[in-house]
């Protein structure tokens, strides 16, 4: 097995509404770790498989890599759908756009829609509010994601991510005030980015 490493990938969020730079600095710290982390222990298997095959004696430490690689690879890719579908002034979007007419023959109207993502996001617990669609029949659904890798649905693609971990608004907002994060986050959405991911 050949190993390629994933590269940190840079993104320019400063000046976001309700969402402090400070908390995006330690943001992409802890997403730099899950690259980091998604390379070394990727390299770590790589190196099990070095003849071809895994001995009987290191099945349980590979067993425990190949559990985490999910974990720590999974936390990688969705801080970028995070990261990505955010922008400074995110604006509205378009009433015309082919998502929002999805949501409204799925949802009956966006405020439908919007509601369920957000009741999605406010459910206790860590982990992610994703908006799916259906790539065999482009229909969409809101779902949470526990830690990064419980909960994904196969096949299904991320259109809108929300990142619902403390780390993502603790310095911004009190634990009890995650409303108030995912109201910022609504704020800034970069929907050009979101209309775009549907029906790709």
């Amino acid at each position: 097995m050949k190993v390629q490493n994933y590269e940190v990938k840079k993104y320019h969020l400063s000046g976001l509404k309700g969402i402090s730079d400070k908390t995006l600095e330690m943001h992409f710290k802890l997403y730099e770790g899950y690259v980091k982390e998604t390379n070394r222990l990727s390299s770590e298997v790589d190196h099990m498989l070095g003849n071809g095959k895994v001995n009987h004696e290191e099945m349980p430490a590979y067993s425990e890599l190949k559990r985490r690689l999910g974990f720590e690879y999974n936390g990688m890719v969705l801080h970028e759908y995070y990261f990505e579908n955010l922008k400074p002034s995110g604006g509205e979007l378009s009433r015309k756009s082919a998502f929002f007419k999805k949501i409204e023959e799925e949802f009956g109207s966006f405020d439908t829609w919007k509601a369920d993502f957000v009741s999605v996001g406010s459910m206790r617990g860590v982990g992610w509010a994703i908006c799916y669609e259906d790539p065999n029949n482009s229909r969409i659904s809101n779902h949470w994601v526990t830690l990064h890798e419980i909960g994904n649905v196969a096949g299904f693609k991320p259109i809108l991510v929300m990142d619902m971990w403390e780390h993502a608004f603790l310095l911004d907002y009190k634990p009890s005030e995650k409303n108030k994060y995912i109201e910022a986050f609504f704020s800034n959405v970069n929907w050009k980015i979101v209309e775009t991911r549907f029906g790709i």
